[in-house]
């Protein structure tokens, strides 16, 4: 156990992440550090309505509280909370509440006047990725925050994922590598376009790979040309809630897709996760890469600056097709299948 710091046994903690499934998702290996070190601390992961069923795959959270549900969060108690995504109104209910050690950044003017714990951090211009940023409020307790990519995958603790109903077991053929291709990203990210996807559907081998394209339904609509050109891939666009989508997502090989919430819940879940990025700060893979024993990603290496201002990014784009096959073709586990 750490020396001279807090101990987090006994106590309970709220982890504060309240944006998007692959933030949330990059967050949770910190309550798989804070396991190792205390296991005893009741870990609480205030979080939104749509990112729950991603938090409670995770072993190492205890409890999730949804801020959409104002009678769960008015019921709310706590021993310390960690603004991990900095809110004021969540900022200003936590000092309200009278919790007793409130910890934020010191880039946020609201925190001085709601924190009582005050660490130096400034995600924009860091050159850590944001897991090892995240790991970095918890130097208060002794925690070591020096942790590096690779061990931080061992932490998601992604061990209650649900069991696949046959609607959808049905769909993946064991004799082939069941590949989900995810296009769109919800303006989250810089997307790698349609022709490319297409492209790679062409140069996949229809006797070795299963290819699902998903989305939201809405994105599917968008999809529409894509797999009316390709009518050999399964639509699976908004037919699946996320609990099924994740559970799905276990029961596949691989998945492709920009910097989105499934490319981080594929890799957290140890797929063969190939993340495709723009090389242009605070976008870059240094910062949101995927995290996983299976993970890669695609980035050119130059300049992105000129992309800056519009989601239509070339700098993506370049990338091409063929790369991304030759990751799949190379992986360990698609070896395995040929």
């Amino acid at each position: 156990m750490p020396e001279n710091k807090q101990n987090l046994n006994g106590k309970s903690l709220i982890i504060s992440r309240t944006d998007s499934i692959g933030d949330v998702v990059l967050t949770l290996p910190m309550a798989g550090l804070i396991k190792k070190y205390y296991p005893d601390c009741y870990i609480i992961f205030l979080g939104r309505n749509y990112t729950k069923e991603v938090v409670v795959m995770s072993m190492y959270v205890d409890e999730f509280v949804s801020w959409d549900n104002k009678e769960a969060v008015s019921k709310l108690t706590a021993d310390i909370i960690l603004h991990v995504f900095p809110v004021k109104e969540i900022a200003v209910w936590a000092k309200k509440i009278n919790i007793k050690l409130c910890i934020g950044t010191t880039n946020r003017i609201f925190h001085w006047l709601t924190c009582n714990l005050l660490i130096r951090l400034s995600r924009k211009n860091s050159s850590l990725h944001e897991a090892q940023l995240n790991i970095k409020l918890l130097g208060f307790t002794g925690i070591r925050t020096e942790v590096s990519i690779s061990e931080l995958s061992d932490y998601y603790g992604f061990t209650n994922v649900q069991t696949l109903s046959q609607k959808w077991i049905q769909l993946i053929d064991e004799h082939k590598i069941n590949l989900i291709l995810h296009p769109k990203s919800k303006g989250s990210a810089r997307e790698w376009g349609l022709e490319n996807f297409s492209h790679l559907v062409t140069l996949l081998p229809k006797e070795r790979f299963n290819i699902f394209i998903s989305g939201t339904k809405e994105e599917g609509l968008a999809l529409t040309t894509l797999l009316n050109d390709h009518p050999e891939v399964i639509d699976i666009t908004g037919k699946m809630n996320l609990s099924e989508f994740i559970s799905f997502i276990n029961a596949c090989d691989a998945l492709v897709a920009a910097s989105t919430g499934p490319l981080h819940i594929a890799s957290a879940l140890g797929k063969h996760a190939i993340g495709l990025f723009a090389p242009m700060k605070p976008i870059h893979p240094g910062r949101w890469k995927p995290i996983g024993k299976n993970a890669e990603f695609l980035v050119l290496n130059k300049n992105c600056s000129d992309c800056r201002k519009t989601m239509d990014c070339h700098c993506i784009r370049e990338l091409t097709p063929k790369q991304v096959v030759y990751l799949l073709n190379n992986s360990q586990h698609n070896r395995l299948r040929k």
